[in-house]
Order: C-alpha cells, then structure tokens, then sequence
C-alpha cells in the first residue's frame, strides 16, 4: 500500500512543472491569452507569479473550506471539483486536480472563463494586490 501511494505521489511530481517566465508568456499566448479581452500578455505574466510564483502545484486552502489550484489558483468553490469542497458549482466543468499538471491548456480555458465572468481580472487578489496599476515591464519578454 505504501509503495502504491509513494508511486502516486511519484507521477503527480513528475508532471508538475516551474515556468520560467518567458517559457510561460509562449504558451500564454500560443493559447490565446495575449490580449484576451483586451488584458495584456504581462498582465497575466504578472498575475500567474503573484498567484503561485509560476508553479503548477502550489495549493492552496482557503477559510471558507475551499482550495485553490495550480498556476492560477483556480478555486474549488466557483469553478472546479476537488470532491470535497460544499457547495461546489464547478463552473469551469473540471476537476481541480487537472490543474496540477505541467499541461496549461485546461488552466487556460478557465482562466478565460473566469476574466470573461468576471470583466477582467479582480477574480486574483494577486494581481488586484501587485499588478493592477503597476508599471509590468519585468513581466514581459
């Protein structure tokens, strides 16, 4: 049993993944981010390192009994199931855990769902904090 929960911990590792910041800007925008209502590529450089310093597997847990995941820290209480939150709406139809991975394809589409709900970019306290306003020169590439 140790062994099989040490494997399991072992894969979800191996597909984790730390961008760099130009490496993440590519994918971005390969994806469709550069200018995605009009928000900038650096905006969502920005909001990415403040949110989870451009790591895939930061999680977070949240008072209200939520989570948030991955590169994004997409909640579990709007927009993702991780089987345990109440209440969950999952509004992104995905399970949270998806975000963990080194494959932002997902992370994005909800990512987008999310900026497009809520008119920009307010859903991250990180970039609300540290990058609404803010001169985001070192965030570009």
């Amino acid at each position: 049993m140790k062994s099989l929960i040490l494997l399991c911990v072992l894969l979800v590792a191996s597909q984790a993944k730390v961008f760099k910041k130009c490496e993440l800007s590519r994918v971005m925008k390969q994806n469709g981010l550069a200018d995605y209502l009009g928000i900038t590529l650096p905006n969502w450089v920005c909001m990415a390192y403040q949110e989870s310093g451009y790591n895939t597997q930061v999680i977070q847990h949240i008072s209200d009994g939520s989570t948030s995941y991955g590169i994004f820290q997409i909640n579990s209480h709007h927009w993702c199931d991780d089987g345990k939150t109440r209440g969950a709406r999952n509004d992104c139809k995905i399970s949270c855990f998806k975000f963990l991975d080194g494959d932002l394809r997902d992370d994005i589409e909800c990512a987008k769902k999310i900026a497009q709900i809520y008119r920009g970019m307010s859903a991250w306290v990180g970039w609300t904090l540290f990058c609404r306003g803010h001169d985001l020169y070192q965030y570009k590439c």
